[in-house]
């Protein structure tokens, strides 16, 4: 009877919004006039979608919302990995339950930003995204296909020849060529792909050095990430460049300074620090925190803190060699950025490892990156001003992480849900779901959680060893944690599939932003329009592309930059 009172309903209601979707077509507006119907051109999806559409489209978008009244010389865009809608909102609890308040009210630095969006993050053949395909459609205002880094879609995946044909130029290359300074600062290596989508142009996002790329690869002629990240032929480079990936950089033949039983990667010979240190004279290589700290100010600077990525920062104290924190990169990148060039910079900064903690099903180091990242806008905004600087705040991609039950306001958002719903709920009192048991307010839909596993217990049948644990299989249902730590830095949520890493979500994810041309920053858009809010609001950049004709009548910049197409030699 259940089922068919809900059916009968959903029909009632499925007729109630017809009946108002056709009463409001065919109503006039408020002047008295009939609403036209509106002519929507037809796409073949995806194959129409070329990268010049998608260029025009945003184009179109950012300058509809005035983009172009922005005077800023200077533009930073924070990415935060995988940082979706409820990873805000439990970080502002989190942050506020950390320093002794309820949780809720807290305000994390970007949320007070004038400016909001929602972007969306889906590639062009892929309904929930990988971080390559999003940041190239910021970093060059087109979208691609999953797993391709600043190439159009008319390349497969892993097609080097293909890829070469279709490499679209990224903002920092256009601000390199223009004669600003340019900035890439993660916490992940450095050739990760919301990093790597900066300066390089990669058909696959995991050839991060030379023994990455396949035989074929290397025949047609692509370069691996991290030679292009120090050899682009646009301007010099990266003035700045700040994070994880030292592996990628230097020879089997080089031992790691930090860690006996590493060496470099690289098997072509070549020593890729030095090569970018003879493009910036009088800059300087750092590799721990204290040479970070010691590094000549106002000058250009490449520091790798790990073989591969930073800390998590819930672990980065614990680092022998010491890390610098996100805000203190961000910093001396403002700051050298700043003093290296008066007319301005265009720079990167990603809290990159929220999505690693979010794929191993460990919310507590998601939140705790989420939080670095918040200190690193604030410092942001606290060194720049709002006259002459655009911040945009923003995600790649969302992850599946959710909000359960009806805590009482306070409860940790890490913990039990204790509480229940209506106005005789007892905060004191645990939640129990159907079978008597209880529960966490932040779970997953998927993820190496699916038991209630944490990072110290045995490892899983399917342990993924880039996350803190595999899955750990159920037996008799779901863990009994009236006696569990789930306020514990190595817990893992629950997760309702197993898997042995949890995935992205394709919902949209926000945009916040403040400074001159912020005021573009509304409704919901293309997740590649950012990268048009972020040139039309820049002067400087604007006049770049018009110079080149590349402008329409308006001065609005449409049409695509030809590439500077680097070959490996043959």
């Amino acid at each position: 009877m259940r089922s068919r009172l809900s059916i009968a309903a959903l029909a009632a209601a499925v007729s109630l919004l017809s009946g108002c979707a056709t009463t409001g077509l065919s109503a006039s507006n408020t002047a008295g006039t009939s609403l036209a119907p509106i002519e929507v051109p037809k796409i073949e999806r995806p194959a129409g979608e070329t990268p010049q559409w998608w260029f025009t489209q945003g184009a179109s978008t950012a300058a509809a919302h005035g983009a172009m009244r922005g005077k800023a010389k200077n533009v930073i865009l924070f990415v935060g990995d995988g940082m979706s809608l409820p990873t805000v909102a439990a970080a502002r609890i989190f942050l506020g339950q950390q320093t002794g308040h309820p949780g809720e009210e807290t305000r994390l630095s970007w949320e007070d930003f004038p400016n909001t969006a929602l972007s969306r993050t889906y590639n062009t053949n892929a309904q929930t995204p990988d971080s390559a395909g999003t940041m190239t459609a910021m970093a060059t205002g087109i979208k691609t296909r999953m797993g391709m880094l600043s190439v159009g879609q008319a390349a497969e995946r892993a097609d080097c020849g293909a890829s070469l044909q279709t490499q679209i130029p990224t903002l920092w290359e256009m601000a390199a060529d223009a004669g600003l300074a340019t900035g890439v600062v993660t916490t992940t290596a450095v050739t990760h792909a919301t990093p790597g989508a900066t300066f390089a142009h990669v058909p696959e996002r995991n050839w991060e050095n030379d023994t990455d790329l396949t035989p074929e690869a290397t025949e047609q002629g692509c370069l691996d990430i991290a030679s292009q990240m120090v050899g682009s032929p646009y301007g010099k480079g990266p003035d700045v460049l700040m994070g994880g990936g030292r592996m990628n950089f230097f020879g089997v033949d080089q031992n790691d300074p930090e860690y006996d039983d590493k060496v470099g990667q690289r098997l072509d010979g070549r020593n890729l620090v030095d090569e970018w240190k003879a493009r910036h004279p009088g800059g300087t290589y750092v590799w721990n925190l204290e040479q970070f700290n010691a590094a000549p100010k106002g000058t250009p600077i490449i520091g790798l803190f790990e073989p591969s990525h930073m800390q998590f920062e819930q672990d980065r104290p614990k680092d022998p060699a010491g890390e610098p924190s996100l805000a203190q990169m961000t910093e001396s990148a403002i700051q050298r950025l700043s003093a290296l060039n008066p007319d301005g910079f265009v720079l990167l900064v990603e809290g990159g490892r929220i999505d690693h903690a979010h794929h191993g099903g460990n919310a507590y180091r998601a939140l705790k990156d989420t939080v670095a990242l918040h200190q690193a806008v604030e410092r942001a905004a606290q060194i720049t001003n709002p006259d002459d600087t655009l911040i945009l705040v923003t995600a790649d991609h969302s992850h599946t992480m959710f909000f359960v039950g009806y805590p009482a306001r306070g409860n940790p958002i890490l913990g039990k849900v204790r509480g229940g719903s209506g106005e005789a709920m007892d905060p004191r009192a645990l939640a129990m779901d159907a079978t008597g048991l209880p529960f966490t307010t932040l779970g997953y839909a998927n993820g190496p959680g699916y038991a209630g596993a944490t990072s110290t217990q045995e490892e899983g049948p399917k342990r993924n060893p880039h996350y803190p644990s595999g899955f750990q299989q159920a037996e008799n249902g779901r863990p009994n944690l009236t006696d569990v730590d789930t306020e514990h830095p190595d817990y893992l949520q629950e997760a309702m599939v197993p898997t042995s890493s949890e995935s992205h979500g394709g919902d949209d994810v926000g945009i916040w932003a403040r400074g001159t041309g912020s005021d573009a920053i509304r409704g919901n858009v293309e997740q590649n329009t950012i990268f048009h809010f972020l040139l039309q609001s820049n002067p400087k950049l604007r006049a770049y592309y018009c110079s080149r004709n590349l402008c329409n009548a308006q001065g609005v910049p449409v049409k695509l930059p030809e590439p500077k197409v680097v070959r490996r030699a043959q």
